[in-house]
């Protein structure tokens, strides 16, 4: 038994059993825990190097962190200044995309239109090539026909005629000429101008060595040339002795004629090497002419038809001028009188004139005059001396 402030336990008592059961273990716990203690000390003491590592660690974990922060912040401004240049970039892109696409579209449209231009005018070309086309085909079927019509002599000397024909209606007038007039021998004239005396009518005959201008061209050895200069003289001197003998008449033409060459080819190529048969023809007095200088000759003697009228008519332009002279002084005399009537006229008018600003004076007296300031009955009283004068 046991006895604790005056109370008695017992040892039997399962109350005090558990007590000390319940002592003993707190009892045992305290041990441990002291001898933990002491442990823990022990420990703590072992792992404060740990600790200040691991404290230093945590230091450069944060600086790690920071650091983290900081290029987390920097890679996000990297990052938008990035994503800034690349939209800036995107944009001038887009600008110059944008230009590049309008400066190529102008391009285009400009390369279309002047290719479209081009075309057009290729065209044009084109249809001119096709026209000249058409016109050397026909030009060619023309010379065609032409080398038929110069092959044969009678239709070589028609188209001789037909141009000397042109020629002379298109620089003289229609009655200053006669298409195959009859001379007294009887041989026909192509053409006669109809000049005065002198020298008096003149004839002009259409001539067209052909033949023997081509053997001349077509000459290609000194033996042929020769030939050919013989025939081309002999066919040349011919026609001027013919025209010569059969339109040359004394006191019916003029003393000489014209032998016209509707080649101009054949008229250069006289002149150039026959020039002694030129001169042999003056000697015949026969002038040679070719289209031109058919138009230059004829031009020349039309000047003399005009002279030829101008004497013809001298008289009645005389008469016509006296008749003249008579009108223009009875002009000046009609003038005289209508000039004196407008000097009388002037005079009326300067009259009338006066008369009128008189009046004018006499209105505006009588507008201004008072008529209660008219004093008595008798007439006339308080009229005005200027009223009362008589009209002059």
């Amino acid at each position: 038994m046991i006895e604790i402030a005056g109370h008695v336990w017992r040892l039997d008592d399962p109350l005090v059993l558990a007590a000390l059961a319940g002592g003993a273990l707190l009892l045992a716990i305290l041990g441990l825990l002291v001898v933990a203690v002491r442990r823990a000390g022990r420990s703590a003491r072992m792992i404060e190097p740990v600790l200040r590592e691991m404290a230093a660690l945590g230091q450069r974990v944060q600086g790690l962190s920071d650091g983290q922060q900081q290029l987390s912040g920097g890679l996000t401004h990297v990052a938008e200044a990035q994503a800034a240049a690349q939209a800036r970039v995107l944009q001038l892109m887009e600008q110059r995309l944008q230009s590049v696409t309008q400066a190529m579209t102008e391009n285009l449209q400009g390369a279309a239109q002047r290719t479209a231009r081009s075309l057009g005018e290729l065209q044009q070309r084109l249809e001119t090539i096709d026209r000249a086309q058409a016109n050397i085909e026909k030009l060619s079927g023309d010379v065609l026909s032409l080398q038929d019509i110069l092959s044969n002599k009678q239709t070589r000397g028609a188209f001789g005629e037909i141009q000397l024909k042109d020629i002379v209606m298109k620089a003289l007038p229609a009655n200053a000429y006669t298409f195959q007039a009859q001379l007294s021998n009887g041989r026909r004239a192509d053409c006669l101008i109809h000049l005065p005396h002198p020298p008096g009518p003149i004839a002009i005959d259409a001539k067209f060595p052909l033949e023997a201008y081509e053997a001349l061209r077509a000459a290609r050895s000194e033996r042929e040339a020769q030939e050919a200069a013989r025939n081309f003289r002999a066919a040349v001197r011919g026609h001027m002795r013919a025209i010569s003998e059969r339109y040359i008449l004394q006191g019916e033409t003029a003393d000489g004629a014209l032998m016209f060459l509707p080649s101009e080819a054949v008229y250069a190529e006289l002149h150039a090497s026959f020039g002694d048969l030129v001169r042999e023809g003056f000697g015949m007095r026969v002038w040679t002419v070719s289209p031109t200088t058919c138009m230059a000759t004829l031009n020349t003697l039309r000047a003399v038809l005009k002279d030829a009228r101008m004497r013809e008519q001298a008289g009645a332009i005389r008469r016509e001028l006296a008749l003249l002279h008579g009108d223009v002084e009875r002009l000046a005399a009609r003038v005289e009188n209508l000039d004196r009537h407008f000097g009388q006229a002037a005079r009326d008018i300067e009259e009338i004139k006066v008369s009128a600003e008189k009046a004018g004076r006499r209105a505006r007296r009588l507008d201004s005059f008072d008529f209660d300031e008219l004093g008595g009955d008798a007439p006339g009283a308080g009229v005005p001396p200027a009223l009362a004068r008589p009209a002059e």
